[in-house]
């Protein structure tokens, strides 16, 4: 074969090039000119948008966009963007010649000459309509898998509580019921199995609270190994005889900044876990140290790990630990809020938990909890609460009327004298007035446009020296109230919680001089 039939059997450069460009039917690729008119026309882009070259040659690619992308100027500013960047890569709807629209994924590149002098742009179209559908029906499902698990975690959530309210007010209601027939001497074992019952309510309420993270806390820097120190009998109390305790608790442990009766908590329910799964007994051991956690960078703190040697938590079951009211327990034998309120702790404190287990060899929780940025406190002694406690005139402001009866009487019986009111407004008015008062015992959550923090925010700062005592049942204000310093007791309040409670909210201000144990108003300047 000579070189000239080699020649013409040879295709040039560009016509094999505009063969490949051809060849690529599932692209629409085209040309424009500086102004964004079509110069070059494929065959994938007349698949593509319906238009033959010879239609759509000299046309404003603009037209291929939907009427309101050519309304807010994107064709424009796609060119602009791909000049200015080297390249503009976008997904859209887009418009074919019958009017109908496909979601495209596009690529436009400015092509130069050696000068840098602009000549066109290079446009390379898709239509990923199909596979857009069938993400969007994948992700569908998957919205609905997690729909339907949500549902299911909230039906379990709910039918727990129902369960063990029930079982609560079934308790209450039969005690009160019988008090009003039984005679004297049966009276009191009634009133302390009802009074037993709405202990177990606040407790499951506090655990639901924690496990949401809802649950108001009243952090405080703290030495672990001295908290878990002074632990030591209350631990024993959660477990048996036949079960021995050991504490691993390491030198120099860095201070954290958590609600200790909360971690209490924590550990009492993780101790009880423990007992339970060790029904031939065991050992428990609960070990500190310092941590590094890596979980979105370096975060120095302390783990607190709570290992047992009993029977073990399944894999299938070991994913479910933490949900609410999940036991792997038999009927009665357990609420499944423990593992909840430890998962709700960690969690509202800045920290995290992991749990690992073997079945037939024991289970480890643990608990990792930031470092404080201060150093723990020296341990000083309690002050005398008897010894100390002095009468007190007391302005109550609670909107409920149920509740500040029981609040009056309680108060009225420990010898202080209380004003109720039912907003925060009419305090602030009676206190205007001039009337004395040592305290003001507030509910945190009240209608009439002002709650309660408000309210001790607003007399903070018109009457400095007059302590506040704040209540909650819940509220998302009462984390806030606790950071801003603002004692808090929680409802339902017994009677001697409630005497302590405001005889630490009472001595916690610096009194001003003199021998009276009622605190001047000072009227605010107008």
């Amino acid at each position: 074969m000579s070189g000239g039939q080699q020649s013409s059997d040879f295709l040039t450069g560009e016509r094999r090039f505009q063969l490949l460009v051809n060849a690529l039917s599932d692209y629409a690729i085209y040309l424009l000119d500086p102004q964004g008119h079509v110069v070059s026309w494929n065959s994938g882009a007349q698949r593509c948008k319906g238009y033959t070259e010879l239609e759509i040659l000299g046309q404003p690619y603009a037209k291929f966009y939907t009427e309101e992308d050519r309304a807010a100027g994107e064709p424009a500013r796609a060119l602009e963007a791909a000049a200015r960047d080297g390249r503009h890569e976008a997904e859209g709807w887009r418009v074919r010649k019958d009017g109908s629209r496909f979601w495209a994924s596009t690529v436009i590149d400015p092509i130069r000459d050696k000068h840098g002098a602009l000549l066109g742009f290079a446009k390379i179209t898709r239509d990923i309509t199909e596979p857009r559908k069938a993400q969007e029906a994948v992700e569908q499902a998957r919205a609905a898998l997690f729909q339907a698990h949500k549902m299911e975690a909230v039906a379990q959530l709910t039918g727990g509580i129902a369960h063990d309210f029930n079982n609560i007010l079934t308790v209450i209601m039969g005690n009160l019921d019988m008090l009003r027939r039984a005679p004297e001497e049966r009276r009191i074992r009634l009133i302390d199995q009802a009074l037993q019952a709405v202990d177990q309510a606040r407790r499951t309420t506090q655990q639901l609270l924690s496990f949401s993270r809802r649950q108001a806390l009243s952090p405080k820097v703290l030495d672990l190994n001295r908290l878990i120190l002074g632990m030591d009998a209350m631990l024993a109390q959660s477990l048996r005889g036949d079960i021995r305790l050991e504490l691993d608790l390491a030198d120099q442990v860095w201070p954290v900044d958590v609600d200790p009766s909360q971690l209490e908590i924590a550990l009492i329910n993780l101790a009880s876990n423990a007992r339970d799964a060790m029904p031939n007994g065991g050992t428990l051991r609960i070990r500190t140290g310092n941590k590094a956690s890596r979980d979105g960078g370096v975060i120095e703190g302390v783990a607190v790990s709570v290992s047992d040697t009993g029977a073990g938590i399944p894999r299938e079951a070991l994913v479910h630990v933490f949900e609410p009211f999940f036991t792997t327990k038999t009927l009665g034998q357990g609420t499944g809020l423990g593992l909840a309120q430890v998962y709700g702790f960690a969690e509202q404190s800045g920290g995290s938990v992991e749990i690992s287990s073997e079945v037939g060899r024991g289970t480890t929780v643990a608990i990792f909890l930031p470092r404080a940025q201060e150093e723990a406190p020296k341990v000083t002694a309690e002050p005398d609460i008897a010894e100390e406690m002095r009468n007190l005139r007391i302005l109550l402001v609670e909107d409920n009327a149920a509740v500040a009866s029981v609040a009056l009487l309680l108060l009225n019986e420990q010898g202080h004298e209380a004003v109720h009111v039912g907003t925060a407004q009419e305090a602030l008015d009676v206190l205007a007035s001039g009337q004395p008062f040592d305290l003001v015992f507030s509910d945190l959550v009240m209608p009439g446009g002002m709650d309660g923090l408000e309210l001790a925010e607003s007399i903070q700062s018109r009457w400095p020296a007059l302590p506040i005592l704040l209540a909650t049942g819940y509220s998302d204000a009462a984390s806030k109230a606790a950071r801003d310093g603002f004692p808090l007791i929680s409802k339902p309040y017994q009677p001697d919680a409630l005497r302590q409670a405001v005889h630490r909210a009472a001595v916690s201000r610096e009194r001003p001089p003199g021998d009276s144990n009622v605190v001047p108003l000072e009227r605010p300047t107008s």
